[in-house]
């Protein structure tokens, strides 16, 4: 089997400055067609900068200084920009991690995968739209003529990924890659990506660089796998020989922190009187219509986000709402914050019923019930440094700013971090450290509820597992009670004490975690177990120590 993909002793500098000098050192790897290589490791890893080099989009400062990218024997390094364009959508394809990023905002979904067929082809405009059409219909678009019309905004998640593998495999190219295509998606709508891009893949004889912190991801789709480490090729196999028996003892580390499918074990107070009650809540959205959707309601778009919600939280105890995009989880945390005031039903925080209170009452109650946010670095204010973000609740609610001061230092220690770092701007921290920011922040307050909004959906496994290691001891340490909100039963399994199971803005199903794990009632939390990436490999892979 002759190699499509040849990369020999590649190596890529970094500008000077940065916390390496290389982002890649010496790494060779070969992909052939028909094959699914995963490239896998830690945020920093150098797995980005490698998919990046092969396309040729690397970013100002950043570039080879060793080695060679052969594609098809040709070496991509000294290649000319005219031959690269004429190779990036014709020959090489790719997925970009963040569909709404990669996506124009101001144009129609079916334009933007037009496009490629305009640049790269003569075909006519009929002809454009037809095969538009088809590529969309094939890559599962539930409603293609639609999605034609639609801007990115108004696409899901899923479908939106889903525009961009159409726009990748548009000119049928011999390889692809995809760059953390399911990172930010719902297990479900992850498992159907999965599916479709090895689907197309096999159809198509296609070599696909598949780049992914997730092992579940690998064990789902992966022939071979290659482990990055600090820029560097610490192991490359078989994807069986890989997973099954690690030799690098940093892929042993990897696979050690990916939560396993299983249920904690029960801890005892979770009988406690609830400190949260929510009771008959809803929450509506009204879209479209302009000024006269008053008037006619039927030409505005209704959502009903959430619908008749009514579930408990004991006293020190925490309660994972899991779902897919869309289910309602995330409205549901902010209405209970009173980041979105509900339409019906109560929230009662101990005796005080959140929902009825006037945004001047609420302010006073704030420091009762904090948030932490899924993205960090959007929630941060990237203009204040660290220690001023998380000294700035407590200086709101009336403490001198050297106490405050003095608070958000004590809590950079509680959360892993080191003071010294309080005087650094967001943008210098990363991923992981930015979610223990936000963290010390919802901590300052010294609330008694914590509603987590995905906090780890988007950081590698290691690091997930510090953090959840983390939230678990503050819990313990401080009397937190916690709601906690994720799309990953593997992460809801090891932190929650009990599960509500939402869709279309409804709970499903609700218990403790053992009984929702091992018994599931209902059809669409089966489903959603069922779609667990990995989920045979996973229950299965041997005890191995985080390193």
């Amino acid at each position: 089997m002759s190699d499509l993909l040849a990369i020999e002793h590649l190596s890529v500098r970094l500008p000077p400055g940065a916390d390496r000098s290389h982002a890649l050192s010496d790494v060779s790897l070969t992909l052939a067609a028909n094959e699914i290589l995963c490239v896998v490791g830690e945020s920093g890893s150098g797995k980005s900068v490698l998919a990046n080099t092969v396309m040729r989009l690397l970013p100002p400062g950043v570039r080879p200084d060793g080695g060679a990218v052969l594609f098809r024997g040709r070496d991509l390094v000294g290649a000319s920009e005219a031959e690269m364009r004429r190779l990036r959508g014709a020959k090489i394809g790719m997925i970009f991690q963040e569909p709404m990023t990669a996506l124009n905002p101001l144009r129609r979904a079916g334009d933007q995968i037009a496009e490629t067929f305009r640049i790269h082809t003569k075909l006519g405009a009929r002809a454009i739209r037809d095969k538009t059409l088809a590529l969309l219909d094939e890559v599962r678009m539930p409603d293609p003529a639609a999605a034609l019309r639609a801007y990115p905004h108004e696409l899901s998640g899923g479908q939106r990924q889903r525009v961009m593998i159409a726009m990748a495999l548009a000119l049928e190219p011999a390889l692809l890659i995809a760059d953390e295509p399911t990172t930010a998606l719902d297990v479900t709508t992850q498992g159907r990506i999965l599916a479709l891009i090895r689907e197309i893949q096999a159809r198509r004889g296609m070599g696909v660089l598949f780049i992914t912190h997730d092992f579940g991801v690998v064990a789902e789709i992966a022939d071979r796998v290659a482990v990055m480490q600090a820029g560097r090729l610490v192991e490359e196999g078989p994807a069986e020989a890989v997973l099954d028996r690690p030799q690098a003892p940093y892929t042993r580390a990897l696979i050690g922190a990916v939560p396993p499918l299983l249920p904690r074990a029960p801890r005892p107070g979770t009988e406690a009187a609830p400190i949260l009650t929510v009771a008959g809540v809803s929450k509506t959205y009204r879209k479209g219509g302009g000024l006269l959707a008053g008037l006619l309601p039927g030409r505005a778009r209704v959502t009903h986000a959430v619908r008749d919600v009514s579930l408990s939280l004991p006293r020190g105890t925490t309660l994972g709402i899991v779902g897919e995009s869309g289910s309602g989880k995330s409205t549901l945390a902010r209405c209970i914050v009173r980041l979105l005031d509900p339409e019906t039903g109560t929230i009662r925080l101990g005796d005080t019923d959140l929902a009825s209170l006037s945004r001047r009452a609420m302010r006073a109650e704030a420091r009762r019930v904090q948030m932490v946010f899924q993205d960090p670095f959007a929630s941060l204010n990237p203009r204040r440094r660290a220690g001023e973000l998380v000294a700035q609740g407590p200086m709101l609610h009336g403490v001198s700013r050297a106490d405050a001061m003095a608070k958000a230092r004590e809590l950079f220690g509680l959360v892993g971090l080191d003071p010294a770092a309080m005087d650094r701007l967001p943008h210098e921290f990363s991923g992981g450290q930015r979610q223990r920011i936000g963290l010390a922040r919802a901590l300052a307050l010294e609330p008694e509820l914590l509603v987590a909004d995905e906090p780890v959906s988007a950081l590698d496994v290691s690091v997930q597992a510090q953090v959840l290691a983390l939230l678990d001891r503050l819990r313990d340490r401080l009397g937190l009670s916690m709601l906690f909100i994720t799309h990953d039963l593997r992460v809801a399994g090891q932190i929650c004490d009990r599960i509500a199971v939402m869709k279309d803005g409804q709970v499903v199903e609700a218990g403790p975690t053992a009984e929702v794990f091992s018994a599931p009632q209902a059809a669409y939390t089966r489903a959603l177990l069922d779609a667990v990436p990995g989920r045979a490999w996973i229950p299965g892979r041997p005890e191995m120590p985080v390193v």
